[in-house]
């Protein structure tokens, strides 16, 4: 027969509305006596309903993470399980559970957290992406329901949101390859429709201008965050009458692509052609060469999106924040070679 409170209540000698306070961390509950049930609790094998809890409080310990594109596409690129992982590290220590959802395309994914947010399956969001003019974000705001976005909104200024300074991270970029001589530096962007392609396109649009170079339109590529996109962006590339001799690649498993491209054709990085990626994922040192590429912290933008959620859903935070982890370059092999056109 399951252990209920009453029977955890009789063997401490407490009330069991004073074991139903143990639980839910009450503030009046004296350390000694917190601590005895909840070693008789240990003893006895007793875990409380959540289920029930949750219909008295109306809260649920649970948190809602969104994801932006179906699981077998996702799970193509790093940057989504490191993330995750530092939402799932900091929710556990924060005794909040995880839920995640996503859906083929916008109206599944809109679909998808009306669900969570109407039968009160969640206490909060996550959303992993930021897109313009985002039905989501529109939703949740007229709900009033607690949400953290990873990314940047240009829609909204008064949302709660991590992100780096992607503009500033491509320049950054940008400027390494310029400093390596080169004049011919293209770009291979994500779908128009995310905000980080934009700031990263913006940010190497913004070096190639301070420098006086061209930002020649065949030498900017839109795709995905996949393998696959790097490929054929290599592909074009290499087949122009005037192709770039260095790259600014939006991520660095579709740099990945490139590199594989690149070997297939019997090129070589960095001799005929350099490369920077972004999010410096643990196979970019692995890479042969090795690959430069922009560290974004990606644990640790998962880590506070979930802190400042949970912050947000207790109370702590009534006002907008806007969190920017800063990234850093890290130099590898892929772009070191100094060069004059």
């Amino acid at each position: 027969m399951a252990v209920t409170i009453i029977d955890v209540a009789k063997r401490a000698g407490v009330s069991p509305s004073t074991v139903s306070r143990v639980i839910s961390g009450h503030p009046r509950i004296s350390p000694s006596t917190s601590s005895k049930v909840k070693e008789i609790m240990e003893e006895m094998g007793y875990h409380p309903n959540v289920m029930a809890k949750s219909l008295v409080s109306k809260t649920t310990n649970t948190v809602g993470i969104v994801l932006p594109r179906p699981a077998e596409e996702l799970f193509q690129n790093m940057f989504f399980p490191e993330v995750i992982r530092g939402i799932v590290t900091q929710s556990t220590r924060s005794k909040y559970d995880l839920m995640i959802t996503t859906g083929i395309n916008e109206r599944e994914e809109l679909e998808a957290v009306t669900r969570l947010v109407k039968g009160r399956r969640v206490d909060g969001i996550l959303l992993l992406h930021s897109r313009r003019q985002d039905p989501i974000i529109q939703f949740l705001r007229d709900q009033n329901f607690p949400f953290v976005l990873v990314g940047r909104s240009e829609d909204y200024a008064d949302i709660l949101s991590v992100d780096n300074n992607n503009r500033l991270a491509s320049y950054d970029a940008t400027r390494h390859l310029i400093a390596q001589g080169h004049k011919r530096i293209g770009f291979v962007s994500g779908p128009p429709n995310l905000i980080v392609s934009q700031d990263r396109l913006d940010g190497y649009r913004e070096a190639l201008a301070e420098a006086g170079l061209e930002s020649h339109p065949s030498w900017i590529v839109e795709g995905e965050f996949l393998q696959e996109s790097g490929y054929r962006a290599m592909s074009f590339f290499m087949n122009l009458p005037e192709r770039p001799t260095a790259l600014v690649v939006i991520d660095d498993i579709v740099a990945f692509g490139v590199l594989r491209g690149l070997t297939e054709l019997g090129y070589k990085v960095p001799v005929d052609l350099s490369l920077v990626g972004f999010n410096n994922i643990q196979m970019a040192e692995l890479s042969t060469p090795p690959l430069s590429s922009v560290d974004i912290s990606i644990y640790q933008l998962g880590y506070t999106a979930s802190q400042l959620l949970i912050r947000r859903i207790k109370g702590e935070i009534e006002t907008q924040t806007n969190m920017v982890i800063p990234h850093r370059l890290i130099v590898r092999e892929s772009s070191l070679l100094q060069r004059r056109d």
